[in-house]
């Protein structure tokens, strides 16, 4: 990998973790809000026994990074040990220096909006550049490979255990906003890592595919993909096109087919990441078009 590309990475990770931190310490700590995963257990362990946060984040990590060296890569290793230390950072920082005033103690609703936004994009922003924080992420990557499970029954796992443990010191109120906060958390972190850019991708069976790739070329400027298929029942060969469109032009799209063909079967799915021509943006944040 290009030595400015490590660079870049390591920016967006060092970003992720503050984001993260800020929200824990403005959000979740101000407001005695829980979290799951090891941030989690650090929350319990502040609130119960009033113990830093940046000190039992490093702490708990420290024996994981003794076998996360042979889990997870030495890339990988790398980046999770830079987002660690970081989030350990960061913090010490938003604790002793405070840069702001938030108070939301008589609205919680709020509290847990904010607290699931800042870590869902923290997190959301260190897993995109390729790196963890640690924790919960090395014990998923071990229970596949050692138990068989998938890395989502695993940390669904931890994390229940965790907000469980939570019960020690949260009321019924905090407990319910802080599965709120984590939900929007989980969402925030698709959002980021799927792309926020949703587009249509359409299955098109006809018999005048060749005719309606041209009309969708030449009055959409969208390429198309002719696919190779067979009925189940009837064994007749048929071209199946595939196309991808903005979500803006999937009226045109059925106009454009139908007009054509009216019987043509059509059947439409969400996507939520596109990448290439067409759909990747240039300097100008203009669609980048072949030359």
């Amino acid at each position: 990998m290009p030595y400015h590309v490590h660079i870049k990475n390591i920016f967006f990770i060092l970003l992720g973790s503050a984001i993260l931190s800020f929200g824990l310490v403005y959000f979740n700590m101000e407001n005695n809000l829980a979290d799951g995963g090891f941030t989690g257990i650090t929350l319990v362990l502040f609130f119960i026994f009033n113990f830093d946060p940046a000190v039992t984040n490093l702490l708990l990590n420290i024996p994981l990074f003794f076998v996360g060296w042979y889990i997870l890569g030495r890339q990988t290793f790398v980046y999770t040990i830079i987002g660690t230390i970081s989030v350990s950072i960061f913090l010490f920082i938003f604790q002793r220096f405070r840069v702001t005033s938030i108070p939301l103690h008589d609205d919680l609703t709020l509290a847990a909006l904010f607290a699931g936004v800042f870590i869902g994009v923290g997190l959301g922003i260190v897993f995109k550049y390729g790196g963890t924080t640690g924790g919960v992420d090395i014990i998923a990557k071990l229970g596949f490979k050692y138990l068989g499970w998938s890395m989502g029954k695993t940390m669904f796992i931890f994390d229940a255990a965790v907000i469980a443990s939570s019960l020690l010191y949260l009321n019924y109120r905090e407990a319910m906003y802080t599965l709120l906060a984590v939900f929007i958390a989980a969402k925030v972190i698709d959002l980021i890592q799927q792309g926020a850019y949703s587009a249509k991708a359409a299955f098109i069976i006809s018999d005048h595919v060749s005719e309606i790739a041209a009309t969708i070329l030449n009055e959409m400027e969208r390429g198309a993909t002719v696919l190779k298929g067979k009925g189940s029942f009837t064994g007749v060969e048929k071209e199946v096109l595939y196309c991808v469109v903005g979500r803006n032009e999937l009226i045109r799209l059925k106009g454009l087919i139908e007009k054509i063909d009216p019987h043509a079967f059509v059947t439409v799915n969400d996507v939520q990441d596109v990448i290439g021509e067409g759909f990747t943006l240039d300097e100008n944040k203009k669609p980048l078009r072949q030359t």
